[in-house]
């Protein structure tokens, strides 16, 4: 019989830091609300299928099939489908990790045709634990992760360190995405406050001072964002534009849109089209 002994020459080595926050599949149904946003978190997607682009910080960048892409915390990103070939795609969620690039960038961008079975075996091992939940899911999806790290840095030779804890709570994170997710619907403090499950009064102090402004604002933003680009993009009438941006009536959209932009709305989509050379698009 022959054997073969391995001994582990490094018994001293770290683990990879960072935490496991989630992972997700989406895939795209002709419903997708692309919004720019940011996260006090890093981000990694793998394409498992379709064509697309990810617009990060005003740049965009063409992603396909078997690409893997990293998006640094609170750098702002959303992601584009092509309606011929839709993107298929899973996202994890990391706190605590800055990743370094060359350039001084915040992002990366890769094909992973080679390593597509490796990496995909991690991700789909991670959602199939999310989704079961059995015993001590938590901690194999942090060991899954940080053995997908080491092997992403194995792939690339990037590097990271050890971010600063977030300042926005948990809590305020999760209405954020509410708010972004369903901007569309009816939304009311008492619908945050059940979401949260937090007294509707203090849901507002700590989303204010996490975030700088009220949930109601946020929500305003959100939605004043979403009628930008279905005017910059669709030729939806304005009446349309309000009510696919969850605004209650034309009129509280149009005092709305003009009041955070200064124009109004078919000002907008008219210097969008380029039927104004003198108009400074806000």
């Amino acid at each position: 019989m022959g054997t073969s002994r391995y001994p582990l020459e490094h018994a001293g080595t770290q683990a990879v830091p960072g935490k496991f926050l989630y992972i997700s599949h989406s895939k795209y149904e002709n419903d997708w609300k692309s919004l720019p946003h940011t996260h006090p978190f890093s981000e990694l997607f793998y394409v498992k299928s379709g064509r697309g682009s990810f617009l990060i910080e005003e740049e965009t960048y063409s992603i396909q099939e078997d690409d893997f892409v990293i998006v640094n915390a609170n750098v702002s990103h959303t992601e584009r489908s092509s309606r011929d070939m839709p993107l298929e795609y899973v996202t994890i969620g990391v706190e605590g990790l800055i990743f370094s690039f060359e350039g001084k960038k915040e992002h990366i961008i890769f094909g992973c045709q080679k390593e597509q079975k490796d990496l995909l075996f991690y991700m789909t091992a991670m959602l199939q634990e999310m989704t079961e939940k059995n015993r001590d899911y938590e901690t194999i999806c942090q060991n899954l992760l940080e053995v997908l790290i080491i092997k992403l840095i194995r792939r690339t030779n990037f590097a990271f360190e050890v971010a600063p804890s977030s300042q926005i709570s948990k809590e305020c994170f999760k209405i954020k995405r509410y708010i972004e997710s369903n901007y569309m619907h009816d939304i009311t403090l008492d619908t945050l406050a059940e979401f949260s499950h937090l007294n509707k009064y203090y849901m507002v102090h700590a989303f204010t001072m996490h975030c700088g402004c009220s949930p109601i604002n946020y929500l305003c933003q959100t939605r004043i964002q979403a009628s930008k680009e279905l005017l910059a993009n669709t030729d939806y009438s304005i009446t349309e534009v309000a009510q696919s941006s969850g605004f209650s009536s034309q009129s509280y959209f149009a005092q709305c849109f003009r009041k955070s932009c200064g124009v109004t709305a078919s000002a907008y989509r008219k210097a969008c089209k380029g039927t104004s050379s003198t108009l400074q698009l806000p």
